[in-house]
């Protein structure tokens, strides 16, 4: 199946199909009907998505479009869940008052799904009609976002000199067997401007026979990688032959007989794909003549996988020292004033600058490219600092570093925006990510591996595709993760496109009421009063904030659908028993409060996978923990001190019966 957002929830349907066996016979018709016209949609909406990722698409009627099919799919969403917890919650209710409630209920969810359909329908057809058409009226060719990395000024050429030697020495000297040299890191890091500068250089021109570069991409396709590759290899005279093979066998062999008696080097730029050296490399004879092939890309699995002999080499490239960003910053800011060099009064402001680009040659490039435009006054500088992220001369930047986030597969997509809702700076421990990932219903099953298993391989492509970066906790027992600052930038824009999440701090104190979940990072009050039946699935509370009882039982009747409550070092020493209602909450975090019991209708949470009570002053669980038949983790123990004040750790006090939780 095609996947876009309509995924999971056609998903979901077909599971309330096969749980529900109660359902009508006109609910059942209804819910199956409604299922076959999302999955119509879902090709047309991929293609949509798609297009509006690499902005190939500016139309504001296919943003509203996709937007219209993401606002019914949420909708359905709520209609499905809604009916689950009022089953749920009444499953052992008998009587007349019931069965009519029963009945009630079911004719409110017909109801609401031929609402949807109709919808729907409209949707589909407005698409159909102008929306779509778009796709060949507005498809042009995009422009390479990274087209300055192919034309370099000396001046930018600042802390590549040594490796720029070791990668020639290693294209003229050496084995004469052919190798693959890889280069991987994230995106700006200045890969294709290294290996640029040592492919244009005299000494390297004169070694090969053959020198051939071939910029990858996204989305291109095997044939017309071969193609380009037999073009350059083939003088004009003869491209017309190139033109009428028609295999990609035929490709591959034509460039292998090209090249057999040739010493060649040939650069692949921004490779996205594992497969492409599986078909590639057989064109490439090793001729025993020091043939060289380079690839650059973001994906450590890649070059990983380009790596068949002990002298292959993969070399991957790591941010800037603060002392070369320093170099490059003055050399290019200051290179017509100053010789090269910060005057005092800018120097403060100018570091800060510096510290924010964050080790990437590119950004430090562009910025300082900026900055030796304007006056050198204090006041153009602070102007610089505060417009940082929205600076026209850094949508390039942003454009290539989003490239990062367009090519990851639709799974690993919300997995990778999760950690907006996090504060800036803020590290994360891998299991508290893996459980949250579950509990949201990002992680998909597989056959003979746990769900946390599952999101440990999610997290684990992250850092691969250079997207995540990890810390090793104190005693190397754990990791802490955390975004790059100016991709958590990116993570925030699409996140906002999406209506993924909001975020409440100093900026916006007030929740809009149309977002699927609810950080906060800044003061509480009055966060939430504009929120009356939200469909929120997830808030999470970041600060030790005081949490009042009248704010939290307004926080669980305006949110019922909740599967994520994490509280985290708030401010608070009661759980109101109205907790017991949110039927289809999966994560409830509660570490680090000055929470001293829990209430007897936390056994009312029967969906409830994660209850984390570390570091609190429960001392006890109660017996009604025995009811949560699909706990997954149950995390708690208390701190106390000593005479001298030293931390001890304390479990707390379970029942008997604890033992027949299956899951946990």
């Amino acid at each position: 199946m095609a996947e876009t957002f309509l995924a999971p929830v056609i998903e979901k349907l077909l599971d309330f199909l096969g749980q529900e066996v109660n359902l009508t016979r006109r609910v059942h018709k209804e819910v199956e009907s409604l299922k076959d016209e999302l999955e119509i949609i879902q090709p047309f909406l991929k293609d949509a998505e798609a297009e509006l990722e690499r902005d190939l698409i500016t139309s504001g009627a296919m943003k509203a479009w996709v937007k219209q099919i993401r606002e019914e799919a949420n909708h359905i969403e709520d209609v499905i869940d809604e009916h689950l917890s009022f089953a749920g919650q009444n499953v052992h209710s008998r009587g007349l008052i019931s069965f009519v409630k029963s009945l009630k209920s079911r004719y409110d969810m017909v109801s609401e799904i031929q609402e949807i359909k109709e919808s729907l329908k409209e949707i589909k057809d407005r698409g159909h009609s102008y929306v779509l058409r778009g796709f060949e009226q507005e498809g042009s060719r995009s422009i390479d976002p990274r087209l300055g990395s192919y034309f370099i000024e000396e001046d930018e050429l600042v802390g590549i000199e040594s490796t720029s030697k070791e990668l020639k020495r290693r294209l003229i000297e050496g084995e004469c067997a052919r190798l693959v040299i890889s280069l991987v890191g994230e995106g700006g890091l200045g890969k294709t401007t290294l290996v640029r500068n040592v492919y244009n250089g005299k000494e390297v021109e004169a070694h090969f026979d053959f020198r051939g570069w071939i910029t990858v991409s996204r989305g291109n396709k095997m044939e017309r990688l071969l193609k380009a590759l037999a073009r350059k290899i083939h003088p004009t005279t003869e491209r017309v032959d190139v033109e009428e093979i028609d295999t990609i066998h035929e490709l591959v062999g034509a460039i292998r007989q090209s090249l057999m008696t040739k010493r060649y080097v040939v650069v692949f730029d921004d490779v996205w794909r594992q497969d492409f050296w599986e078909v590639l490399k057989h064109a490439f004879p090793d001729n025993k003549n020091g043939s060289r092939i380079i690839i650059t890309t973001r994906n450590t699995k890649v070059a990983s996988f380009c790596k068949e002999t002990p002298f292959d080499l993969v070399q991957e490239l790591q941010a800037w020292s603060s002392d070369l960003a320093w170099e490059l910053f003055c050399k290019k800011a200051f290179r017509d004033e100053f010789k090269g060099h910060c005057p005092e009064m800018l120097q403060h402001l100018s570091k800060e600058i510096v510290s924010k680009c964050q080790g990437l040659p590119l950004v430090i490039s562009t910025i300082a490219g900026l900055l030796s435009t304007k006056e050198k006054l204090v006041s153009e500088w602070e102007n610089v600092l505060l417009e940082f992220e929205t600076s026209p001369q850094l949508t390039s930047i942003s454009k290539i570093l989003a490239l990062s986030y367009i090519d990851l597969p639709h799974h690993l997509k919300p997995c990778f925006l999760y950690f907006g809702i996090f504060p800036e700076d803020y590290t994360v421990y891998d299991r508290r990510l893996y459980r949250l990932w579950i509990a949201e219903g990002f992680i998909q099953e597989r056959r003979g591996k746990t769900l946390e298993q599952v999101a440990e391989e999610y997290l684990t492509e992250l850092i691969d595709r250079n997207l995540v970066s990890f810390e090793v906790t104190v005693y190397g027992l754990s990791r802490k993760y955390r975004v790059h600052d100016l991709m958590r930038e990116i993570i925030l824009s699409r996140a906002e496109d999406l209506d993924f999440y909001e975020i409440l701090d100093d900026n916006k104190s007030r929740f809009g009421g149309k977002r699927r979940r609810v950080s906060i990072h800044g003061c509480i009050e009055n966060a939430m009063e504009d929120g009356q039946d939200s469909s929120v699935r997830c808030v999470s509370v970041f600060g030790s904030y005081q949490l009042t009882k009248s704010f939290l039982c307004s926080l669980f009747e305006k949110f019922k659908l909740l599967k994520v409550l994490d509280l985290e070092k708030a401010c608070f020493d009661d759980l109101p028993l109205e907790v017991g209602n949110l039927f289809h909450l999966k994560y409830l975090g509660l570490r680090s409060t000055p929470l001293k019991k829990l209430p007897k209708s936390i056994g009312k949470l029967q969906n409830l996978q994660v209850l984390d009570v570390r570091d609190t002053l429960v001392q006890e669980l109660p017996i009604e923990i025995n009811m949560l038949q699909n706990l997954r983790h149950l995390l708690a123990f208390f701190v106390t001190f000593d005479l001298k004040q030293k931390t001890i750790l304390s479990g707390v006090r379970i029942h008997k019966g604890i033992g027949n939780l299956k899951e946990l």
